[in-house]
């Protein structure tokens, strides 16, 4: 069975070479700015460092951008808190599996971990069950992470808990940790917020969410899969079970009503996060999700300014 890993790095590196992993470097950095450090050496500015680490005067001495490189003596644990109830098994916006795209957002911040010389560890679950994986600091143990949140996913059976999720952390990690919830967009609820508040409070908080398909498809989209026969117009909910009817596709109607729906509920989930200085991304497809995590670490960077 092909490496998750090597999957990860691939979409991490396949849009635009070294550029995209000096970026994520240069982004994950900062949000470890603060914690005790001790110079190392100088070396040429990259695309994605952070102004703050260039040292300005070897950079006039020597007449190109020079930054300090300085080695971490204090270690983080980054949290992983990934929802693989039932919800998880549906499409991704891009019609590929979501747990493809959460299994890449773990994977991409798992390597940055890794590479910055810190651990991590994962919370994940359902309704049923909540499982704590041990804390790893080696690519097999993050390759082991990927292929448990994989298998959780595939072989779910009760519906997603995320109110449990972060209910569980609040009340088991004391530890101060880096701590990135992966969910999809159910609406946020009042619970969701309580907990929030409490994990703020001790941790260092990042949301990501996981768009669905549309359940109901536009005309154009809907000829497009059609013509690629990938299921036909078949839309059914992963937890009821409810298909959705083939004439309710293209219906101009319900497709501004699900819209409207949908906006309000990214509206009120981005109005909550702010609030209370959550960084977060959303994630529709694949190939866009390297760099909507870059603009969500960058934004944390510039917070933590």
């Amino acid at each position: 069975m092909a490496s998750l890993i090597t999957q990860v790095k691939s979409k991490l590196f396949i849009h635009s070479s070294q550029k995209s992993m000096h970026a994520l470097d240069g982004a994950y950095a900062s949000l470890l700015h603060g914690r005790s450090l001790d110079f190392e050496d100088l070396r040429a500015y990259e695309y994605g460092d952070q102004v703050r680490d260039i040292d300005w005067r070897a950079t006039a001495r020597l007449g190109t951008p020079l930054v300090k490189r300085h080695r971490a003596n204090r270690m983080h644990t980054v949290l992983f808190v990934v929802d693989t109830g039932r919800g998880m098994t549906a499409l991704a916006h891009d019609e590929r599996p979501k747990k493809d795209l959460a299994i890449l957002a773990m994977g991409a911040l798992g390597i940055l971990a890794l590479r910055h010389g810190d651990d991590f560890t994962v919370v994940h679950g359902d309704s049923a069950r909540i499982r704590r994986l041990a804390p790893g600091r080696s690519e097999g143990a993050l390759e082991h992470a990927l292929r448990t949140i994989d298998d959780a996913v595939s072989s779910a059976a009760a519906p997603s808990d995320r109110d449990a999720l972060l209910s569980f952390v609040a009340r088991t990690i004391a530890r101060r940790c880096i701590v990135v919830v992966i969910t999809d967009d159910a609406p946020v609820t009042d619970g969701t917020e309580r907990m929030l508040r409490r994990l703020r409070a001790q941790h260092d908080v990042l949301w990501v969410t996981l768009n669905d398909a549309d359940p109901v498809l536009p005309l154009d989209r809907l000829r497009e899969r059609d013509g690629r026969a990938r299921g036909g117009r078949r839309r059914r909910d992963v937890d009821t079970r409810w298909s959705v009817p083939d004439f309710v596709h293209g219906d101009h109607e319900v497709l501004d009503e699900l819209q409207a729906q949908t906006l309000a509920a990214a509206e009120h989930r981005t109005r909550l996060l702010d609030r209370l200085e959550i960084s977060h991304a959303t994630l529709d497809t694949q190939d866009d999700a390297v760099a909507q995590l870059l603009r969500m670490l960058n934004r944390r960077a510039h917070v933590r300014s």
